[in-house]
């Protein structure tokens, strides 16, 4: 009996700490069924890595935890997704401010052809964050200084943003992820096209992001999977075959597939 009731209150205890919830999702593109009934409970101050081979779902199904999908014509998500406990696909939910709320960097960085300071300011501004000048210029120092990038660009806020080496438009871009105040951030590769040490900066920052942030990253790179995450899910042909703590998975995977892809036998 006793064995029970731990078990429903460890379960009580993994719900209440999920931030996003999916369960059963399956995303379409015209007749190619590409996410086939994954279900997942990601946890909030956490890093949570995909990994898995080219082509397998990872950032397709990363793409569906903000609506990204929303802007391809021909895909159509079916299933739940919670943030928070409300279904982020309700007729009532407004995908802009839902993107507010999980922010989003890309495999490239991409910076807006406006001054640093623009970067950062321009999604504060559109949500009416920022009640004056005082305001905005609070927010983009702060956004700066927790993406590591401020003392670097505090002298040159005017100077475009496409100027930066590419590790700081990185750093750029997450700087304007979180400007808008969001509670999940999702980064797709977002160290793919970085050199080594940019890299090391972005994964550093991660590091202190999930103090803050539920983060959920893809990524290729399964070193960088096992130093920034807690939990890891490998993705394969559309299919979520695993998910647990990340230590286990790259050290003691359930599925023989999982084994055979860390191991490096395909992918």
């Amino acid at each position: 009996m006793n064995k029970t009731i731990t078990a429903e209150a460890q379960i009580a205890s993994n719900i209440v700490s999920a931030k996003i919830s999916a369960r059963k999702v399956n995303v379409f593109y015209g007749d190619t069924h590409a996410i086939k009934d994954v279900s997942i409970e990601i946890l909030d101050r956490s890093v949570t890595a995909f990994i898995g081979p080219s082509g397998c779902g990872k950032s397709t199904f990363l793409r569906c935890l903000n609506r990204m999908n929303d802007t391809i014509d021909i895909c159509r998500v079916e299933g739940t997704i919670e943030l928070d406990g409300h279904d982020i696909y309700d007729a009532s939910v407004d995908p802009v401010q839902l993107r507010a709320r999980v922010g989003m960097v890309f495999q490239k960085p991409n910076p807006f052809p406006k001054s640093i300071y623009d970067n950062i300011a321009y999604g504060p501004k559109i949500h009416g964050l920022a009640q004056s000048k005082a305001d905005l210029d609070g927010i983009v120092e702060s956004a700066l200084r927790r993406a590591a990038l401020w003392e670097e660009v505090k002298d040159r806020l005017a100077a475009p943003g496409t100027g930066l080496s590419g590790g700081q438009q990185q750093r750029l871009c997450i700087a304007r992820a979180i400007a808008t105040a969001p509670e999940v951030l999702l980064m797709d590769e977002p160290c793919s096209a970085l050199d080594p040490i940019a890299t090391a900066q972005v994964e550093e920052l991660i590091d202190e992001l999930r103090k803050s942030y539920s983060v959920v990253i893809v990524t290729h790179s399964m070193q960088q999977a096992a130093r920034v995450s807690q939990k890891t899910a490998f993705f394969h042909l559309g299919l979520m075959l695993e998910y647990d703590d990340t230590s286990k998975i790259f050290t003691n995977p359930d599925h023989e597939k999982t084994q055979a892809y860390i191991t490096g036998r395909f992918g």
